[in-house]
């Protein structure tokens, strides 16, 4: 009897951790679409190297009393090698971006909470913008 009951405390234990550690990293809290122009996409990392972005998202933003006109910054990680290369080759154009959101960033899948997993759309900047 007493072995029954160990072996049920350490599957429900292990059950508990499982259900945690794939709540806190793998559960996606949410999910959307961002546009803007991507400042910069780069391939970086010590041991995991990782593909990390920003796209710039132009708007009127109020930082203090008076408020300024400025923009937000949406920086982004990819997993997908085929996205990372649709992005490099769109350096500097205009791109709507699809996304996930998790709640905590797993070294192996980059520094951003925020995972791009396909580009919805691109389009090159007019000259002179």
């Amino acid at each position: 009897m007493k072995t029954k009951t160990k072996l049920i405390i350490t599957v429900i234990l292990l059950l508990i951790i499982v259900g945690f550690f794939y709540y806190r990293y793998y559960f996606v809290f949410g999910e959307g679409t961002k546009a803007g122009t991507m400042n910069y996409f780069v391939k970086k990392g010590y041991v995991f190297k990782t593909y990390e972005g920003r796209l710039i998202q132009s708007g009127i933003r109020t930082q203090v009393a008076g408020g300024t006109i400025g923009s937000n910054e949406f920086m982004f990680s990819v997993t997908d090698e085929k996205v990372a290369k649709e992005l490099s080759s769109n350096a500097g154009s205009f791109l709507e971006l699809h996304y996930k959101e998790y709640l905590h960033a797993l070294p192996w899948r980059g520094v951003s909470v925020f995972v791009v997993d396909s580009v919805v759309s691109a389009k090159p900047l007019a000259p002179g913008m």
